[in-house]
């Protein structure tokens, strides 16, 4: 099985937009109205928003690929560029998103254990994610990767509340 991880760069904003909306809407599209997917989807993923979060200096993006076709990506934060305020020695898994074709081969626990190697090597104390409600399957993944849940915060799809678990892992 080849896996290769590519970080991201300006280059590749064209490229992080397709995947982003491919990959949300896939996964989302079944539970939400097509008016709250598209206004999520034109609000989260523009380009111009594409460019600010590559911008950051305290996010990264990274590219995974699965026999050398793109297969997924994952976003980290640190610092503010955390959607929730945890601190200095937390460290944000923002996405993890997987191609459905990609899915069930080990990547969403390869791009975790990945995430959590970059937070060790920058000596971070914690990890943690935020995950929505009713995405059990996300949820128990999580859970089997050793997170619990800590709390909540709401995402807005659209003009639709709802709530994500925010779960998190201690680091050694």
């Amino acid at each position: 099985m080849t896996i290769k991880l590519k970080k991201c760069t300006h280059e590749d904003l064209q490229t992080l937009q397709e995947i982003s909306i491919e990959t949300f809407n896939d996964t989302f599209k079944d539970q939400n109205s097509p008016e709250n997917m598209n206004a999520y989807l034109e609000r989260a993923f523009n380009l111009k928003q594409l460019e600010k979060e590559l911008s950051n200096m305290s996010s990264e993006f990274f590219f995974v690929y699965f026999h050398n076709e793109m297969a997924g990506y994952l976003k980290v934060n640190t610092n503010e560029a955390q959607s929730e305020e945890m601190g200095k020695e937390s460290f944000e898994i923002e996405r993890i998103y997987i191609k459905n074709k990609f899915q069930k081969h080990g990547l969403g626990k390869y791009l975790l254990n990945q995430a959590m190697e970059i937070a060790m090597d920058r000596k971070k104390k914690k990890i943690w994610l935020g995950v929505w409600e009713k995405n059990e399957n996300a949820i128990a993944f999580y859970k089997k990767m050793g997170f619990v849940q800590t709390g909540a915060h709401s995402f807005y799809m659209g003009d639709e509340e709802q709530t994500d678990l925010i779960m998190t892992k201690t680091l050694l």
